[in-house]
């Protein structure tokens, strides 16, 4: 069986998994038995394949299906299995602070070109709100075509817990910016202040003597160098954490979802598809990307983030595959995490959608000036969220209720917060996806992108055994 074959197998296999799920329920119980011994056999059989591929990609691939096996029909177990995506997360947290500290510094004080490191923070910049803004727009045009929220009746039976917010000033959110201690950011992930840690940590030593900027750059450069070999062995655990992940969602969830909330994530998803169609293929195609080369090089990382729902997941892995897509280090390391505060394409998507949503639930006729300043204020509040899992939603829940003056009202957040995680998903893979795009045309810009790696570039579990 050739490699083409067995991909388009291990492809039907996983499309007729999941069509099998959506049926499974209507059936006799004769029925559900004979399905469960076929999806045993189609699971051993993904095992089977994936020990022949020996590529990590497939494997987590595999890990996610079978994770939807063991959450649909033993969801009491799966729900336990939540502790191992935790153990993935906080190994890959453990990453975060180091690598982004190390490539920055490096990046900056390495080459000793502070005009270059402004010229790359004001391109980036332009790059992320050109990108959010149009972000922002498909999203309020779908959910105004879609009215996914209009019609939906006051629920009777909410037992959900909201989540805790406190208001927040414009003062704060830029306070927030800063870091008042290294230690304190790097403890509570503030991905943000670490940045702005790190770039002014590198400037000043770009500025000192060769004799004193020498031991510290070398100690940066070794210690970005074993983040990333850390990072490729927290990556054989992947498999394990994305299983868990996926598990504990379908177990905990069910297929018990409200419809109108089914109606919301289907239109998130067709908003997310349009942004990449939309904006992501022009700008990768008129930058002159190599459109294949650079989906394989987001892949791995778009998958991890899908999984956990954590932008955080998918950094170290996404930087190092966009270094070898072609893009210079000095420019993924600063880019990247930048990305992380200022570009986050799905989270900003997702907010304006759902701030309609919120409307239309309660029978509120919002102006398009209005809802121009909703979009905008969520936009605003929700820099420096993407590496928390559901922490938009918490954005979105504050927002609301500082707009109640309009008519606003929380419950339609209920619905929201059961088929949040599904949505928390595709927003934080779309940030991912967004952010190494977004390295690769600043780098185009700047004329450093290697077309010779962009062009022969290749991503397979071999990266995991340099």
């Amino acid at each position: 069986m050739n490699k083409k074959t067995s991909l388009l197998i291990f492809a039907s296999l996983a499309i007729f998994l999941v069509i099998i799920h959506c049926v499974d329920v209507f059936l006799f119980e004769i029925g559900r038995t004979n399905l469960m011994m076929f999806r045993g056999l189609s699971m051993l059989y993904l095992i089977y394949f994936g020990w022949q591929q020996k590529k990590l990609p497939t494997w987590i691939l595999i890990a996610m299906m079978m994770g939807i096996e063991i959450g649909y029909e033993f969801p009491e177990t799966a729900v336990k299995l939540d502790v191992l995506s935790k153990i993935f997360l906080r190994l890959i947290k453990t990453v975060i602070a180091p690598l982004i500290f190390a490539t920055l510094v490096v990046g900056i004080a390495g080459h000793s070109n502070l005009k270059q490191v402004g010229r790359i923070a004001w391109k980036s910049l332009l790059y992320f709100y050109f990108a959010t803004t149009l972000a922002l727009f498909i999203g309020l045009v779908v959910i105004n075509l879609a009215h996914a929220g209009s019609g939906i009746q006051l629920p009777t039976d909410i037992d959900q817990v909201m989540p805790e917010t406190h208001k927040q000033s414009w003062q704060d959110i830029v306070l927030h910016i800063f870091p008042e201690n290294i230690a304190k950011s790097i403890f509570e992930g503030q991905v943000l202040q670490v940045v702005i840690f790190s770039i002014i940590f590198g400037i000043a030593l770009a500025m000192l003597s060769d004799k004193h900027r020498k031991p510290m750059l070398d100690f940066s450069e070794s210690m970005a160098e074993t983040m990333f070999k850390f990072t490729n062995i927290i990556m054989y655990f992947a498999p394990f954490g994305v299983g868990g992940a996926i598990a504990y969602t379908v177990g905990k969830m069910g297929i018990g979802v409200l419809l109108n909330g089914i109606y919301l994530v289907l239109t998130l998803y067709i908003a997310l598809i349009l942004f990449v169609l939309l904006v992501l293929l022009p700008i990768s195609y008129f930058s002159k990307l190599h459109i294949r080369n650079l989906f394989k090089a987001i892949s791995e990382p778009f998958t991890l983030a899908f999984a956990t729902a954590s932008s955080e997941s998918a950094l170290p892995k996404a930087m190092k595959n966009m270094e070898q897509f072609g893009v210079p280090r000095k420019i993924v390391s600063f880019v990247m995490p930048l990305g992380y505060s200022f570009n986050l394409d799905g989270t900003t998507l997702y907010l304006s959608l759902a701030s309609i949503f919120v409307a239309q639930a309660c029978g509120v006729e919002l102006s398009i000036g209005n809802q121009l300043f909703i979009v905008f204020t969520l936009m605003i509040t929700s820099k420096g969220v993407a590496g928390v899992p559901r922490a938009s939603f918490v954005i979105l829940l504050g927002t609301i209720a500082s707009f109640s003056y309009l008519g606003l009202k929380e419950w339609p957040l209920y619905i929201i917060l059961g088929i949040d995680a599904l949505m928390d998903m595709a927003r934080t893979s779309i940030n991912v996806m967004g952010n190494c795009i977004a390295s690769a045309v600043v780098a185009r810009w700047e004329n450093e992108l290697d077309d010779e790696k962009m062009n022969h570039a290749n991503f397979s579990i071999s990266d995991h055994h340099e």
